[in-house]
């Protein structure tokens, strides 16, 4: 497992982590406040801070339809292009951050406990053999659900009427281009209160920071 790999999984864990924390009582971070916040924005004519909220809602609440179905429309309204999933991300996100992460803990220890088993006694190796596999295929989806999570990381939205894209991180000079409000952009680099983006057609610029903000809060 490569670098990226384990951090995918680290990451994918500790969303896990939130999801439980905000299931387990009242908090400032869950699905249903976040999703109720991106209502009041999209309700404001605030489309930037509302898709942003969904897209947070989102990833605590990956099947909620009412998020998915409310990020859709408000996404139509401002005119910018539908975001269809591929067969990996909706087999990957089949179930929330939450319980993806107790079936990556409990392939682990079941994968574990036959390997242990296996060292201890040479009886019941079909059994052993299965639980092994089950364990293994319950990492491996934990391991899907990272992969799949881990490009949102390095995602952020446009909250800006119109923010500006320049050659370089310096507010001065003519932009290369503009973006909406509510793209989402690619961040893959960061300078002094500026970022370079990538918008889903390919180009790149700087923005600053106070045009967009990241999906996963920092």
């Amino acid at each position: 497992m490569n670098n990226r790999m384990r951090a995918a999984l680290v990451f994918s864990l500790l969303l896990g982590a939130v999801a439980v924390h905000a299931e387990s009582g009242p908090t400032d971070y869950s699905a249903a406040r976040l999703y109720n916040l991106a209502n009041s924005y999209a309700r404001a004519g605030k489309p930037g801070m509302a898709i942003l909220n969904y897209e947070r809602a989102s990833l605590l609440s990956p099947n909620d339809p009412d998020v998915q179905a409310n990020l859709r429309y408000v996404r139509a309204s401002a005119h910018l292009p539908p975001e269809t999933p591929d067969a990996f991300d909706r087999v990957a996100t089949i179930a929330s951050p939450l319980w993806i992460s107790w079936i990556g803990v409990l392939g682990l220890a079941i994968a574990g406990a036959s390997v242990i088993a296996g060292q201890l006694s040479s009886r019941h190796r079909l059994l052993r053999g299965g639980a092994t596999l089950l364990g293994v295929s319950m990492l491996g989806l934990t391991l899907c659900n990272a992969m799949a999570l881990w490009p949102r990381f390095h995602q952020g939205v446009l909250i800006a009427a119109s923010a500006p894209v320049r050659v370089s991180p310096v507010p001065m000079g003519d932009p290369l281009f503009t973006l909406p409000e509510g793209e989402k952009v690619k961040v893959t680099a960061e300078h002094e209160g500026f970022a370079l983006i990538e918008t889903r057609a390919g180009r790149a610029g700087w923005i600053a920071h106070s045009n967009f903000a990241p999906i996963v809060p920092r």
